[in-house]
């Protein structure tokens, strides 16, 4: 959280640059000659000032449209086989359709254009083609300068007009990798002044844009060296990102990916290219990969090493270094930690990001905390001030694959969310998009882990997005050494963020976990779902690496096992021990007057049968009272929770009840609703027809782009 006043600074670099760039929309084609660009862009200072102009509206795109809401709250939160939605089908199918493939492709041409898109800037088309405008005005002026020769393509070592042309073109390729991600082939502008033009081969722009990136990256400085940026601040892109962002567009690029039979596909020389594909064409597209793959492979293991080689002020914890604190909580989750830093109440960014977007507590509309954080049934002036918690975990992946040891498990999701009194409450699986319904929450981000939180108003959270860290890194590099067949390498750093994961490396077992995956491969590949549950990576990893088809049927069989086993017996025992049944037994308790604390953290060792402590990471913020919430009736805020994980007998629930306990429903919720959790889950997708995952162009865009929706989506 940045509790400075950036909204204040990115104003006043919008104003700097905006005489520079005269155009309305991306598609003007106005001279960046309205000043003198020769002063603003051979001087670093000017030229900083113009670059943050730039920031300021990419910053604002990712939390809106990229990284937070948009069409990455659509699909990308909620459309992989281990996150879904928690609203029913029927509520949402301007998002339920793409989030499924379309209902096997078979509605993309019903499909309601504008649902969850917007026109112009608007919309995430509009908006990156806006951050590439204002890239290229920046990009082209640079070029233009008297002395960009010397500073950039003469240069041997980093300057600071090197890095901020850096920045520039780092900006334009982050915009592009994300436009393609979303629509597959797209126009290509990379001059500004000259207006874009038709859809182009999207592995012509994957070339293009790594080879640039490849040119400025040994001209950069790495993360806490850059030139007038305090050390200790994430929001900028270094090399290491540069690095990072050479690594991920090459894994894009090599990858699996939909491709329409219409387009001619070439490289970034011009060349056709050649493709592996899988499965069976559907609405005119194949699946497939380059041939090729391999190269980009060793292009991002490359920009990896280095990244590896010096990562700069970017650190990997693998022990918590917080210890317990004088309410007597114990941390010992260094997973745990890096949330909790961008929760922190100061200026300070997570130690283990690479780049984050950093957002203005009380001010700017926060998106994703309140989209995908932990779910509340706040309002305004609540505490939380939330009501809302639309990405959910799918119960089949808490409960089955997951292993009851691993502490990212209650980081990444939870049982329980907020009533918006300060009350913990348990969330049925009933459909509903608040704490009242729709199951196991995203939990990384939750307003009640915040010194001094936002009880006034919505989407005030000013938690940082996390867009780049060193996990990503760490299980980038071991899937590329997988491929490669450098077995060695790619074992030695899954296990690096395996075994961090867990109390000691033989609970982590991951020789064992390999065996079970199938390959060293499947193994970073799963340890990947692990790492990032809930943050709407896994769709991507599973579309281009070509398993998204066999994860999904294993899930759904698994799903349906358990709604059989829930039904027949009352509940359902997984392979990891982990029993799911029909009711759980709850009450609220003093968590404060017992142990000192509302908040909790990481289970102690040994604590796992206590209600309250067991799952973690949950509870209610110690001290909602200072902030004018009601004192809770006789101090009871936590939920205590029992038969959560074990299948209770007679004598327990005599026992529990006696006590105070009240049966209520848990995996029941499931069984009634079973059709929102089996028959909807990637909707008649027939596991071999090209994934339609991709999203049209809205009416305005093919008007005035002169080009037609592919897809099998409609024209109008």
């Amino acid at each position: 959280m940045k509790t400075t006043n950036i909204l204040a600074k990115g104003l006043v670099a919008v104003a700097m640059v905006a005489p520079l760039v005269s155009c309305s929309d991306f598609l003007d084609t106005s001279s960046p000659s309205v000043v003198d660009s020769e002063f603003v862009f051979s001087n670093s200072t000017t030229a900083a000032a113009a670059l943050d102009g730039a920031y300021f509206k990419w910053r604002g795109y990712a939390n809106s449209l990229v990284f937070g809401a948009g069409l990455f709250y659509a699909t990308d939160i909620v459309g992989s086989d281990i996150e879904r939605h928690p609203e029913k089908f029927s509520a949402q199918p301007g998002r339920h359709y793409p989030e499924t493939f379309y209902q096997n492709g078979t509605y993309a041409g019903q499909y309601g254009l504008l649902t969850y898109q917007k026109e112009n800037t608007g919309g995430l088309y509009g908006a990156m083609f806006d951050v590439i405008g204002k890239a290229n005005a920046i990009i082209t002026a640079m070029e233009n300068a008297s002395n960009f020769a010397e500073k950039v393509d003469n240069a041997t070592e980093p300057n600071s007009i090197a890095q901020i042309y850096g920045e520039a073109i780092a900006l334009r390729a982050t915009a592009y990798r994300e436009l393609i991600k979303y629509f597959g082939d797209v126009p290509y502008n990379g001059k500004f002044g000259e207006a874009a033009g038709g859809i182009v081969s999207r592995d012509s722009v994957y070339d293009i844009l790594i080879a640039q990136l490849r040119k400025v990256e040994p001209l950069m400085y790495v993360s806490g060296k850059l030139p007038g940026v305090p050390a200790t601040e994430k929001d900028h892109f270094s090399r290491t990102y540069v690095q990072g962002l050479i690594g991920r567009m090459c894994l894009d690029a090599a990858g699996y990916q939909t491709r329409p039979n219409s387009m001619k596909y070439v490289n970034g020389k011009g060349e056709p290219l050649t493709f592996e594909k899988k499965g069976r064409e559907n609405n005119g597209a194949f699946y497939g990969r380059r041939s090729d793959w391999q190269d980009l492979y060793r292009i991002a293991k490359e920009a990896y090493a280095q990244l590896l080689q010096n990562p700069g002020n970017v650190k990997f914890y693998t022990t918590d270094p917080r210890g317990a604190d004088a309410q007597g909580r114990e941390y010992n989750n260094p997973y745990q930690y890096f949330f909790q830093q961008m929760m922190n109440d100061d200026a300070a960014y997570a130690d283990e990001s690479i780049y984050e977007y950093p957002m203005q507590f009380g001010t700017e509309s926060n998106e994703r905390p309140y989209s995908s954080g932990r779910v509340s049934s706040g309002a305004k002036t609540a505490y939380p001030a939330k009501s809302y918690g639309q990405a959910r975990i799918v119960p089949a992946y808490y409960y089955g694959k997951f292993d009851p040891k691993d502490k990212r498990r209650d980081v990444s999701a939870c049982v329980t969310g907020s009533d918006g009194a300060s009350h913990e409450v348990l969330i049925p699986f009933t459909p509903a998009s608040t704490s009242k319904g729709g199951g196991i929450t995203m939990n990384k981000f939750d307003e009640n882990r915040q010194t001094t939180p936002n009880w006034k108003e919505q989407r005030k959270s000013g938690i940082n997005g996390p867009y780049m860290r060193m996990s990503e890194i760490y299980l980038s590099y071991a899937e590329v050494c997988a491929v490669l067949g450098e077995n060695g390498e790619a074992k030695r750093y899954l296990s690096l963020i395996r075994n961090r994961a867990f109390n000691s490396e033989a609970e982590a077992d991951v020789d064992g976990f390999i065996a079970k995956c199938g390959s060293l491969l499947d193994a970073i590949i799963e340890e990947r779902g692990f790492e990032f549950a809930g943050e709407g990576d896994r769709r991507w990893t599973l579309i281009r690496n070509g398993v998204i088809a066999d994860r999904i049927r294993d899930m759904k069989n698994l799903m349906t096992a358990m709604v059989n086993g829930l039904k027949t017996n009352g509940y359902y025992r997984f392979e990891n021990g982990n029993v799911i049944s029909n009711y759980v037994w709850t009450k609220l308790v003093d968590a404060k007057g017992t142990n000192g604390y509302r908040l909790t953290t990481q289970c102690p060792a040994g604590k796992e049968s206590d209600p309250v402590l067991y799952p973690g990471w949950r509870g209610q913020h110690d001290n909602w009272e200072s902030m004018g919430c009601a004192a809770p009736a006789e101090g009871k805020t936590n939920l205590a929770i029992k038969g959560l994980f074990d299948q209770l007998t007679d004598a327990e629930i005599a026992a529990l009840e006696a006590d105070g306990y009240k049966k209520v429903d848990w995996g029941k919720g499931i069984v009634d609703n079973e059709d929102e959790y089996v028959k909807y889950y990637f909707y008649d997708y027939d596991y071999e027809s090209a994934p339609i995952y991709l999203w049209p162009f809205t009416p305005n865009t093919l008007l005035s782009g002169g080009f037609a929706n592919m897809y099998g989506f409609k024209q109008d």
